[in-house]
């Protein structure tokens, strides 16, 4: 039997449909873990996924120092672990019998500061992160003839891979192995994979293993201390990283040169222009040539002679073409950025490029290369496209074409080619953001085929009253690939056609002030092309890395739009800016990262690499610990700065949004507690931010006023206080209770909103007896119909919202919801989302009539 070890389990069932030679493969299970067991030239084969990584790396709980054996650690499984902890760090007996501090020596398990120094050289050790799974490879290796490993070729696949064997190798330690490479799931890649093994490459693992380790020892020492430096507050843990730092610090400097910037005055002159007698559809924006204005007066002096013109004369026309190359491929950076200026964050972008890898319509997702290798066969790929409607009529033309030349990037390596489409996608069974995604590849590929375009640019110099004026536009005279990539392509400025001496029509003319405007920030794909050029992470982390600081609340606003880094992210990155300047900048990152390549290539060890990481980090600790307390109170400020919504109405203290220790709910409180006992509710399912000026107080009750942005949806705004006149709804009947009038008594169903929470609801008047209640949206004009739902007999009312009446049964257990929802399980992906809104409805809390 031959074993087929892959990163995840629809791989395995990919490659298993893909080699399988007789019928179709069988699913099974072993322990729990699903396998694909068939046949191929009459072998019997079975794959098996994986759950990505199976072990996973941790530190001992206590570092114990002997005499004669030095500094160790015990693993979990009693094996003595060594530990190159440096001479100048203090040996048992301590003074202090306080943890950390052991009789034999150090706890590091626990979050004490004077355990850090030591955390940073403690020995680390593999443990099981998938118990079933590696229960169930084991159990497979022991009946196994040959194994194939089949990860993703790259550092952190071939660690996947290297880990799989070593369990493999506890219980089959003679088996041969082998390694398979691949960069598409198409049935000619895969079959060329299996027919062309090779050996897993140790070097790359080790490198992969080294990144690991090194992260680990980084953002384990980091995040402690920023943690420990001020424990408490509004959420503990401070997260800190080897790389998510100094890309934090990218942003907090491009932020501190907006906050240094100082914007200066200027003017500018600008109005309408038309040929003589046309009509307004021929109008076009005409601007005084001398751009922006610094002196007011001469901006004046040249609109007082232009102010009262009614025509002007053209004095120049210039025609310039100028040719646009095709793009080159598609690597993963470039892919991000692409894909974010289209609204796909780095994240989601890579999230659903592993989808659409998986599903065999792209090939690997995760590559640097930007130069198709000779092996791929562009005519082939053109036409495994061609069958999408959409691309046809390109398909038709490029395969007209004797040969196909394909644009080269800056980038030529071995691994993967570009990333370029494999199959025909068909959009009605693609999630909408996995089309858009797949739109973009296939386009790309096609246009990296494709012939230059040829943009023609006009320049109209005119003469209004002695002034000059000038428009400018573009005109796309050969769309070449702009024909199937328009991604980025600016609508056609055409003007009207004019020759010198004509007379124009003029009119608005206008005189603006303006002011310079700061450097801009970064977008996500503005911030993956930075992080890529500084050397920051790789092209598999720098995605996760971004998402990863707005989960922290390093980073602030909507994923979408420009990063604006937090109080507490610049607080953080000044202070360890003063005290352990070289943690920010990208230098050490990049110097870490160039080791790592080194053991990939095997010019160094990871042992080495790993030690000399850990000599940096310990360098910079020892100031860190000095300055805790200074690092702490920055902290700390930032922190309420970042929670701030407005002005205690009662005692004049910041009022902050906290969370509550016993719900984990948030709400804004007063940071005058426990003097003062001012608190408010927040609006659920909404991000709130704080406004500014007149806007944040509200006029008639004094509490603050937010801002709140559903997901979404449109942001509004709103006051805190829920018993502010603003937020007051009388109270509203919208029906009769049911189950009161079954039992011979008569209650009303009354739409009422909490003072207390701002919540809304029905409930019956009876409520103590029947225990009939509703619950409502949380905004929009409630009207009543006098109406019942015909299959539960709950009331019906509309609700005003933004895009018109919404016309609702207030039952959420109403049978009809329950039908809507099975009618959408026909769509891809539909199935599983149905049964998460059916699992977790929410009840119209029906108490139990025993009470009666």
């Amino acid at each position: 039997m031959k074993l087929v070890i892959t990163e995840k389990n629809d791989a395995a069932q990919q490659i298993a449909r893909l080699l399988c030679s007789v019928g179709k493969p069988k699913a099974d299970k072993v322990y729990n873990t699903p396998v694909y067991r068939f046949t191929v030239d009459g072998e019997e084969w079975v794959t098996i996924g994986l759950r990505g990584h199976i072990l996973a790396p941790d530190f001992p709980t206590e570092l114990k120092f002997d005499k004669k054996l030095g500094w160790y650690a015990v693993s979990q499984d009693g094996e003595m672990l060594p530990a190159d902890v440096p001479d100048g760090l203090a040996r048992p007996p301590y003074e202090s019998k306080r943890k950390p501090f052991l009789k034999d020596g150090i706890d590091i398990k626990g979050w004490k500061v004077p355990s850090l120094p030591y955390l940073v050289w403690a020995p680390i050790e593999k443990l099981p992160a998938e118990k079933e799974i590696i229960r169930a490879l084991k159990n497979l290796a022991k009946k196994a003839d040959s194994v194939v490993i089949g990860t993703d070729f790259d550092r952190e696949g071939e660690l996947i891979g290297s880990d799989a064997l070593a369990m493999v190798r506890d219980v089959a330690p003679d088996v041969p192995v082998s390694r398979a490479r691949y960069s598409a799931f198409t049935k000619a890649e895969i079959d060329h994979a299996f027919n062309n093994l090779v050996e897993l490459d140790q070097n790359l693992a080790d490198a992969g293993e080294s990144r690991q380790y090194i992260d680990l020892i980084w953002g384990a020492a980091l995040t402690r201390y920023l943690t420990m430096a001020k424990f408490g507050g509004f959420g503990n843990v401070r997260s800190a990283g080897r790389v998510q730092t100094p890309t934090l610090a990218l942003v907090v400097e491009r932020e501190r040169e907006r906050l240094a910037f100082k914007p200066e005055d200027y003017w500018v002159i600008s109005g309408e222009a038309a040929p003589q007698g046309a009509g307004e559809e021929d109008a076009f924006k005409i601007s005084h040539s001398a751009g922006r204005f610094a002196d007011e007066q001469a901006a004046a002096t040249a609109f007082a002679h232009v102010e009262g013109a009614s025509t002007g004369t053209v004095t120049s026309v210039v025609k310039k073409s100028r040719t646009q190359r095709p793009p080159t491929p598609f690597n993963t950076t470039s892919l991000q950025a692409a894909a974010a200026a289209e609204g796909i964050s780095p994240a989601r972008t890579m999230r659903i490029a592993e989808s659409l890898y998986m599903d065999g319509l792209i090939s690997y997702p995760r590559v640097d290369n930007t130069v198709y290798p000779r092996s791929l066969d562009l005519r082939a790929t053109v036409k495994a496209i061609s069958g999408v409607p959409q691309y046809a009529p390109a398909c038709r033309e490029l395969l007209s074409r004797e040969k196909l030349t394909a644009t080269r990037g800056k980038t030529e390596t071995t691994d993967h080619p570009p990333i370029y489409p494999t199959a025909a996608a068909d959009p009605t069974k693609l999630e909408p953001a996995q089309w858009k995604l797949y739109n973009l590849i296939a386009r790309r590929f096609l246009a990296t085929l494709s012939d230059p375009a040829v943009i023609e640019g006009t320049k109209i110099e005119i003469d209004v009253a002695g002034e000059p004026f000038q428009a400018s536009g573009d005109v796309l005279k050969v769309a070449g690939f702009r024909a199937v990539y328009p991604f980025g392509l600016k609508k056609d400025e055409q003007l009207p056609a004019l020759e010198q001496g004509d007379t124009v029509d003029v009119r608005d003319m206008q005189l603006e002030a303006k002011q310079t405007e700061p450097p801009a920030r970064y977008s996500q794909g503005k911030l993956v092309q930075e992080m890529e050029k500084r050397g920051l992470g790789t092209k598999s982390t720098r995605a996760s890395i971004i998402e990863r600081l707005y989960q922290v609340k390093y980073f602030k606003g909507t994923p979408s739009g420009p990063i604006e880094p937090s109080q507490l992210g610049m607080a953080i990155i000044d202070a360890l800016h003063e005290f352990a300047p070289r943690i920010t900048t990208p230098d050490m990152t990049s110097e870490l990262e160039e080791d790592m390549t080194h053991v990939a290539e095997g010019a160094d060890t990871q042992d080495q690499v790993v030690y000399h990481s850990r000599a940096l980090l310990a360098g910079m600790l020892d100031a860190l610990i000095e300055h805790k307390d200074d690092l702490g109170d920055a902290i700390s400020d930032a922190v309420t700065a970042d929670a701030k919504v407005g002005t205690c109405p009662k005692c004049g203290k910041d009022l902050v949004m906290k969370t509550s220790a016993k719900t984990r709910g948030s709400f804004i409180g007063c940071m005058g507690w426990p003097d003062c006992d001012v608190t408010y509710p927040v609006p659920s399912g909404v991000r709130v931010s704080p406004l500014e000026g007149e806007a944040a107080v509200c006029p008639e009750c004094g509490a603050p006023r937010i801002k709140c942005q559903p997901f979404r949806q449109k942001a509004y705004e709103v006051c805190v206080n829920p018993k502010c006149p603003t937020n007051y709804e009388p109270d509203l009947k919208v029906g009769e209770c049911s189950v009161c009038a079954a039992a011979g008594r008569h209650g009303d169903l009354i739409a009422h909103k909490s003072e207390k929470s701002g919540k809304r609801f029905i409930r019956c008047t009876n409520y103590e007896e029947c225990g009939v209640s509703y619950p409502l949206p949380g905004r929009g004009k409630l009207e009543a119909t006098g109406e019942v739902c015909e299959h539960c007999g709950a009331p019906i009312v509309v609700v005003q919202t933004a895009r018109g009446p919404w016309r609702i049964c207030v039952n959420m257990d109403c049978p009809s919801k329950e039908k809507k929802a099975a009618s959408g399980r026909g769509r891809k992906g539909a199935s599983s989302s149905t049964k998460k809104t059916t699992a977790k409805k929410s009840t119209s809390t029906k108490k139990s009539s025993s009470k009666k």
